[in-house]
């Protein structure tokens, strides 16, 4: 059952809030005007209160920032209108075939690891794969967390079977880095971003993020398991024009086998000797 991830978060004026999406991306009035079809001026009356907006002019510049639909409801909301975009239930009737298309991915998935996740990294579901994976490379133990990148930074849940851990651990602090940058409302993600900093043995130098040095879009994780070693490439998969709050924030991580031996270890895994 998904939990309510976010927190609630003060709205404040929505020329505040557009400012401080448009200094988040590094854009200037002038470049977000010019994106949202506005003029310069108007984008200028707005930020600094002298104009309210239309929700068609909110609507241009929510689009221009691709900005979340969370995060539309929230804009939408601090210039005074009704939320554009539902909230529902994932296990509610109006996501019922939302539902069954993520079933369908993860057991067709099988007997690869699969994970459903948001867009903090918190596990919402994964397949049989990723559990039997898991309990291989945890020695039974169970996991601490419910979130994959807590997972990855505890010292006493998966990292400690990551074999390349600095180079993993790493791009996921990018990644997460740059969802904090680029969403300045996003109090949850801020909280993940200062405890993850905390875990031991997490270098100085990966405390500043580096503009210039995104998160790398393909790497293959490394876990060393009691069955062997296992080398996985993922890819991801989010849902097109979503028009509901809980299928915009979702995403599912998909691992592939990088070589015979993991595709044969995961074989194995489902149907042993």
């Amino acid at each position: 059952m998904q939990q309510r991830l976010l927190e609630s978060l003060p709205t404040g004026d929505v020329g505040s809030l557009l400012r401080g999406w448009r200094d988040a991306h590094r854009l200037s009035q002038a470049a977000l005007a010019a994106d949202a079809e506005i003029s310069p001026r108007h984008l200028s009356f707005i930020e600094c209160g002298k104009s309210q907006p239309s929700r068609e002019v909110l609507d241009r510049l929510a689009g221009a920032m691709n900005m979340p639909l969370r995060d539309r409801n929230q804009l939408l909301k601090a210039a005074g209108y009704a939320a554009a975009y539902g909230e529902s239930h994932i296990d509610g009737p109006e996501l019922a075939q939302v539902r069954h298309a993520i079933d369908c991915i993860l057991n067709q998935q099988e007997p690869y690891p699969a994970f459903v996740m948001n867009r903090h990294w918190d596990i919402l579901w994964a397949n049989e794969a990723a559990a039997r994976v898991n309990a291989d490379v945890m020695q039974g133990r169970k996991p601490r967390h419910a979130n994959m990148i807590r997972q990855f930074f505890d010292p006493g849940d998966l990292r400690g079977a990551v074999e390349n851990w600095h180079e993993i651990a790493q791009n996921l602090l990018r990644h997460l880095q740059e969802l904090v940058a680029t969403h300045p409302t996003d109090a949850v993600a801020k909280h993940l971003l200062s405890e993850v900093l905390q875990y031991p043995d997490v270098p100085a130098a990966w405390r500043r993020r580096v503009a210039s040095n995104p998160p790398a879009s393909m790497m293959t994780t490394v876990l060393r398991g009691s069955a062997g070693t296992y080398r996985f490439f993922s890819t991801i998969t989010t849902f097109g024009t979503p028009w509901d709050v809980t299928v915009d924030d979702l995403h599912i991580e998909s691992c592939f086998p990088v070589d015979q031996m993991t595709e044969n270890l995961c074989r194995g895994l489902r149907s042993p000797s």
